[in-house]
């Protein structure tokens, strides 16, 4: 692992580097959350869905294989967070960083279910067991497993950027209205998320409506970081009445 140090004298490389990271997470997901998934799935309508993911195999392939880096990329990012924001609140960046990995250890394994849904469609030793309707009703289930999955690291996931949020408030590395943004992003993430899980019909009311203050908040911090970076004289050598050292 990179030493501190390091952090302490390049404090902009490791910014951009955040930054990047983070732009990749962001259009990774769009790429496979917004544009394959939107593409290819018919909300109920199994026979659809089914047929399209089919019809477009490399194109599905393409999404899952994006979905799968969006976790890739986000582990260096998340140790980042964590050498930057440890240094306003140690304890409380702990806490963000155990959010951070039950979210990304949870999204990691929601994408196995979107491994099974090609193979289960080609495979034809299915149909001497299941008429084509039940084989698309198993890659349904399939997909389904994956949304609840990714939900509940969303979950996890919301409650880090309520956390990595006050510490950017607090750090004085960065604007405070970024903070307050990724707050609003976490709030709004908890609400779909759940609404998602345990009312499906309020969450078709509210999508996709309440991501669009997690998109802003998020790509705000990511621009940021990439144009402009942080403060480096509070970089590592502040510490606050919050916790620190």
């Amino acid at each position: 692992m990179m030493k501190l140090k390091s952090l302490e004298h390049s404090p902009q490389v490791y910014a951009r580097l955040w930054g990047g990271l983070y732009l990749l997470v962001i259009v990774f997901g769009g790429f496979a959350e917004g544009f394959v998934t939107d593409k290819l799935v018919v909300a109920g309508n199994v026979a659809a869905s089914a047929q399209n993911i089919l019809a477009s195999p490399g194109l599905w392939s393409l999404g899952v294989a994006a979905n799968l880096f969006v976790v890739v990329f986000a582990v260096p990012q998340l140790w980042i967070e964590y050498l930057f924001l440890s240094k306003v609140n140690k304890p409380l960046m702990q806490l963000s960083l155990l959010l951070g990995v039950v979210s990304l250890a949870v999204e990691a394994v929601s994408k196995v279910f979107l491994l099974l849904i090609l193979p289960i469609l080609n495979n034809p030793d299915y149909l001497t067991v299941f008429d084509v309707h039940q084989v698309q009703v198993l890659a349904n289930i399939a997909l389904k497993s994956h949304n609840v999955a990714f939900n509940i690291a969303l979950i996890f996931f919301g409650l880090a950027c309520l956390v990595n949020g006050y510490l950017i408030f607090k750090s004085g590395y960065l604007p405070k209205l970024i903070g307050l943004l990724l707050q609003l992003a976490g709030i709004c993430y908890l609400i779909a998320c759940f609404a998602a899980l345990f009312t499906p019909a309020f969450s078709n009311l509210l999508t996709p409506s309440i991501l669009i203050p997690p998109l802003i908040g998020e790509s705000t911090l990511c621009l940021w970081l990439l144009v402009k970076g942080v403060k480096s004289e509070h970089v590592v050598f502040r510490t606050t009445k919050d916790g620190g050292n």
